[in-house]
C-alpha cells in the first residue's frame, strides 16, 4: 500500500518546465491531450492551487498534485 500523502521528487534535468510538460513527465497523467483537458478543467494543482495555464512555468521545489498523487520538481 502506497502512502497517499507522499511526494515524488522528479528530476527535470534543469532549471523550469512548463506544466503541461511536467504532468507527462512525471507519469501524473498517461498523455499530453489528457493532461491539458485536465489542467484547463482544474484538476491539477500547483503548490496547493489549481492552476488552469498549461504553460505555467514551474520553478525547482515547485509541488503538482492530480488525483491524489503528488510530485515535486527537483534538478
Amino acid at each position: 500500500m502506497t502512502n497517499p500523502d507522499a511526494i515524488d521528487d522528479v528530476s527535470i534535468g534543469g532549471e523550469s518546465i512548463r506544466l503541461g510538460q511536467f504532468v507527462k513527465f512525471a507519469g501524473l497523467l498517461d498523455s499530453g491531450g489528457t493532461g491539458k483537458e485536465a489542467i484547463v478543467d482544474g484538476l491539477v494543482s500547483v503548490n496547493g492551487e489549481v492552476d488552469r495555464r498549461r504553460g505555467r512555468q514551474l520553478q525547482l521545489g515547485d509541488i503538482v498534485g492530480f488525483d491524489g498523487r503528488s510530485a515535486r520538481v527537483c534538478p
